[in-house]
């Protein structure tokens, strides 16, 4: 595209608490830049730094939501299936998690039928706040949601089945077993997969571990677009900083 891209770790850069504030830094950065892309775990810092730049700001991952991963993800489902509307998306996995609410969001939002599966529990189970304004999208929408503790009734008749780590980056190394141990159960293998439409898509946003959340005959198999899903990426991103800055 012709730009030219700065890579500002924060974790050794003089932003944040006891530091320089965001606010300050924002103000700065806006003198010198076109666009921040801002990947960081705490949500609240993104708003701030939004609030404080006189710059678009785009949200390239937090612990509340990964828009521009599930960009890309609607992107890929629509090279294959044409329209979303309609489209059955089954979600199978963690579903407390930044890729389950956005593509809930964006599911709803657009009209397709959103199924999660994930265990017992709020620490495994999407947002009550995410899941009641999917709700509300998918009733203006004609779309729907359904959250349950079964992948069956979650992946049957399913378009798209989708999955994502079971350990997440913040989680801590000594919750791996239990961990898996418990969502074991999700797995999305062939005989989760036959309970879906039988041209259906699977996808992983990445990274993947074969034997965990899916098996390697998945993801490697014919039904799995998760390279072109990661190829998305950079198309979506490209058009999102196209449609913030103009394209001249």
């Amino acid at each position: 595209m012709g730009g030219h891209a700065i890579y500002y770790h924060t974790g050794n850069s003089p932003m944040g608490s006891g530091k320089e504030s965001i606010e300050d830094s924002m103000r700065a950065a806006s003198r010198f830049v076109d666009v921040v892309m801002a990947r960081l775990f705490a949500h609240a810092d993104l708003v701030e730094m939004a609030a404080a730049a006189t710059v678009p700001v785009i949200n390239a991952l937090t612990d509340d939501s990964h828009p521009c991963q599930v960009l890309a993800d609607l992107l890929s489902i629509q090279e294959t299936r044409g329209e979303l509307a309609g489209v059955k998306l089954a979600y199978v996995g963690d579903g407390f998690n930044n890729v389950t609410h956005s593509l809930m969001t964006g599911g709803c939002k657009l009209g397709m039928e959103v199924a999660v599966a994930s265990p017992a529990g709020a620490s495994f189970q999407p947002r009550g706040d995410v899941v009641r304004a999917c709700e509300d999208f998918a009733a203006a929408s004609g779309g729907g949601l359904l959250v349950t503790e079964d992948p069956v009734e979650a992946v049957s008749g399913a378009d798209v089945v989708y999955t994502d780590s079971w350990m997440s980056y913040h989680i801590p190394p000594e919750e791996e077993a239990e961990r898996i141990a418990l969502f074991m159960p999700y797995q999305v293998n062939g005989a989760l997969m036959a309970h879906a439409k039988p041209d259906a898509l699977f996808m992983n946003c990445l990274p993947a571990r074969r034997g965990c959340e899916q098996t390697a005959e998945v993801i490697d198999g014919p039904q799995s677009i998760v390279f072109d899903q990661a190829e998305n990426r950079l198309h979506a991103q490209k058009a999102v900083m196209l449609s913030l800055v103009g394209t001249t």
